[in-house]
């Protein structure tokens, strides 16, 4: 692998890219024939990808692939899974399919065998999960647990949530999880509404135990435990047994009053937003077990082993990433919807969001020159049907173009009738009838002829027109099951690498993030009340604090 970052512009391939847009004109009703739909409709694990509805022919597909050669985005693959460093900015490597590589395997980097690392910590912690399932750990009080906690932010929530969610169906009876991590106290005092001090863990999720928003509200949660516990309970003992920590900073674990045997690690080639799948997911492997919570593992693995041994031209996330890489640098598009058809699913494109854009939302190049081509997207979406009658609209008839995928499963978690006029209508068989309609309308769209063929008078039928030409990727699989759920994520994990070694950029630092705390905290003061720190404010900084101190009450 290269050392510099290759400026994509000035491949071949880019060039020929940029002529084919220029006179690329679309026509899905005519060009998505059986044939091709066999050769763009692609198998990865249990995902089946129709790639079919994209706005690509095999002109383009053949310039994409050849782009991904000539930047040498499966050399960069190689790098990363070999556990060389990748992250250049931050000095280190990029292992997160270290953390669902196999028991058995093996993965030496800088001496040390990474995947003993990986599963002595998943051991414990698969331990550990099954004390509280079992109610052989209690609280201070003697009683089960029923509540878990998780208290993090960014990575160390958004996956965990997510995944909780989406794996609902699996949960135990009789023990659920709750996730605070907005520093907004709304968001610790609704979450503590109502729970039974005696029956809640608290999981603790900062890698440095030091992050603000987690360290104040895991503050919060101690004192609201303190204070709610039984009178004449040990402090020390209350905060040992309902309190645990992932996090590899042990001293301020201690610190805190958490014991150290229950503090679970991860390490600095994981970064925030590829860690679910770590001690980060503990709350996790409480709410689903430790045997779905391998499955899951699973299903990440087989589809890194997807990434890594499918040919190009089959390779699910290199093809999906290289298509974003045409919609965004060549046909203009800006944003991308993640439209997934499972209620379960409804946190998954807020999950896309960290994954995506703190990845790739960036503009200088891995070797710290800048870029003057677009990178990254805006990724959004809410589940079916549910978009359907909010900004469809605007995908549909608008004049943005909105790459989208579609996801769906052919079974139901509940599977549910309806009775129509006498009759038993599958309501999933009708929730997945959308699903279809959906990505087939927005290709063929409708024509000013056949409005007007329905007796529309004239001057409605350019309102009532559909262009058609809406380019969407339609992935399914037989059930959300965790190791399902373990395939999407990586999926999309490897689609945002392929796009950013495209755009020679390191997806694994996140600088952007740091800028706005460090402000935070130096504002802190003016805002309780520092006029001589107020005052080397800026006019607008100034103005609005002012406000803040008028109407605080």
């Amino acid at each position: 692998m290269s050392t510099g970052a290759v400026d994509p512009t000035t491949t071949a391939a880019w060039s020929r890219l940029a002529r084919l847009a220029g006179s690329f004109q679309p026509d899905l009703r005519s060009s998505l024939t059986p044939d091709w739909v066999e050769e763009q409709t692609l198998v990865a694990g249990d995902l089946h990808v129709d790639l079919s509805k994209n706005l690509v022919d095999a002109e383009v597909e053949s310039a994409l692939l050849a782009l991904a050669d000539e930047v040498d985005v499966l050399g960069r693959r190689d790098a990363m899974l070999a556990g060389e460093r990748i992250n250049v900015t931050e000095d280190r490597a990029v292992l997160h399919t270290a953390l669902r590589l196999p028991a058995g395997a093996s993965l030496t980097v800088d001496g040390q065998d990474v995947v003993a690392d990986v599963h002595e910590v998943l051991e414990r912690a698969y331990a550990f999960a099954e004390r509280v399932r079992s109610g052989e750990w209690t609280g201070v009080t003697g009683r089960r647990i029923e509540t878990v906690v998780n208290i993090g932010i960014g990575g160390s929530d958004l996956g965990p949530v997510m995944a909780y969610e989406a794996l609902e169906p699996y949960r135990q009876d009789g023990l659920s999880c709750r996730f605070i991590s907005n520093i907004d106290p709304t968001d610790a005092g609704q979450s503590l509404s109502g729970l039974d001090p005696e029956t809640t863990l608290f999981i603790v999720s900062s890698k440095t135990f030091g992050t603000l928003e987690t360290l104040t509200n895991a503050r919060l949660c101690r004192a609201w435990l303190l204070e709610q516990l039984p009178a004449g309970t040990d402090a020390d003992a209350a905060v040992a047994q309902h309190f645990v920590a992932v996090s590899t900073a042990l001293d301020k674990v201690a610190d805190f009053g958490i014991d150290t045997d229950n503090a679970f690690g991860f390490w600095d080639w994981v970064g925030g937003r590829y860690s679910m799948d770590s001690a980060i997911g503990l709350s996790l492997v409480i709410a689903i077990g430790p045997e779905r919570f391998a499955e899951l593992l699973a299903g990440f693995h087989a589809m890194d082993e997807h990434f890594r041994t499918a040919p190009a031209a089959a390779n699910v996330p290199l093809r999906m990433g290289l298509l974003n890489v045409w919609y965004t640098n060549f046909l203009g598009a800006h944003t991308h919807a993640v439209l997934p058809y499972s209620q379960l699913l409804h946190r998954f494109p807020a999950y896309l969001q960290q994954l995506t854009m703190e990845s790739n939302g960036k503009g200088v190049r891995w070797d710290g020159t800048p870029v003057d081509y677009d990178t990254g997207e805006v990724f959004w979406g809410e589940p079916g049907t549910n978009g359907q009658h909010a900004f469809y609209q605007l995908i549909h008839q608008g004049t943005r173009l909105v790459p989208a995928d579609f996801i769906a499963f052919a079974r139901p978690a509940y599977p549910l009738v309806d009775e129509v006029d006498g009759r038993q209508v599958d309501v999933h068989e009708l929730f997945l009838a959308n699903f279809f309609a959906q990505t087939k309308a927005l290709a063929f769209g409708k024509t000013a002829d056949e409005v007007r063929a329905e007796g529309v008078e004239e001057a409605l039928v350019p309102a009532r027109t559909f262009p058609g030409n809406r380019p969407t990727t339609s992935i399914m699989a037989p059930l959300l099951t965790p190791g399902v759920l373990g395939q999407l994520v990586a999926l999309y994990e490897h689609i945002t690498f392929v796009e950013g070694a495209v755009w020679g950029i390191d997806s694994f630092d996140q600088w952007g993030v740091e800028l706005g705390k460090q402000l935070a905290q130096e504002l802190g003061p003016a805002v309780s009340g520092d006029t001589g720190v107020l005052a080397e404010q800026d006019p607008s900084t100034q103005s609005l604090i002012g406000y803040y101190q008028e109407h605080r009450g």
